[in-house]
């Protein structure tokens, strides 16, 4: 299961309320490939879940994650954080191995 911060929540909301109509109907998280570690978050809004995604609800708000993307995902804890350095959603997943310098990729 992935978890989401209620701060997560309200953050992607407010950007979702942003967003021209028709809004879109959830977020997609997912894994991708690339970075220097290997694996890099993606989050990005989408109209419809793939026929086989995980679909969670979090207070209203519609999370997608396909099966692949949820082997890496497993008790992952989505946050949203404001620091002096910038704000911008943390992912702790306890999956992760080793992660790269730059803080934005990871092996798991």
């Amino acid at each position: 299961m992935v978890h989401m911060t209620e701060t997560a929540i309200q953050k992607v909301k407010e950007i979702l309320a942003q967003q021209p109509d028709p809004k879109p109907a959830g977020l997609r998280i997912a894994v991708v490939g690339g970075g220097c570690s290997g694996f890099t978050y993606s989050m990005a809004f989408e109209n419809n879940p793939g026929m086989l995604d995980k679909i969670y609800n979090f207070d209203g708000l519609k999370v997608f994650i396909d099966q692949v993307s949820m082997l890496y995902l497993d008790g992952a804890r989505i946050d949203y954080v404001e620091t002096l350095e910038g704000s911008g959603f943390k992912f702790d997943n306890p999956n992760v191995r080793n992660t790269c310098g730059c803080g934005s990729s990871f092996s798991a």
